[in-house]
């Protein structure tokens, strides 16, 4: 697995919030919005009301780690920003990846067998 191509400007992640589509769940919320070109690109971000820098970066390492194995499944030109939640602190990868591909795809990012 290669690793993924993150979103770094603060710029990337407002356009994400603003004019993206965004889909919540109690584990994690998802906002997708498409881009010119740059490939699939994630950003993550974690409240310091999730807990210490400890916790944090738990929540990261686990959605980092549930996309990547649904990345291969992602078509188009998108950035994603995931939004930690304060279950992510309790969950693991496994738990985590299911409700990511459901959101993903009810966003249009993951295309059904189907094509639709």
């Amino acid at each position: 697995m290669s690793k993924a191509i993150t979103l770094k400007q603060n710029t990337d992640f407002h356009r994400a919030y603003g004019r993206g589509k965004f889909r919540a769940a109690p584990a994690v919320i998802t906002y997708a919005v498409r881009n010119r070109g740059f490939g699939c690109r994630i950003g993550i971000t974690t409240s310091k009301k999730l807990g210490n820098a400890v916790e944090r970066n738990r929540c990261r390492r686990i959605i980092r780690a549930a996309f990547s194995s649904i990345s291969l499944q992602c078509s188009g030109n998108w950035d994603i920003v995931f939004v930690a939640r304060h279950k992510t602190k309790s969950l693991k990868t496994g738990d985590i990846a299911p409700v990511m591909q459901r959101q993903l795809t009810e966003l249009g990012v993951i295309r059904n067998k189907d094509g639709s």
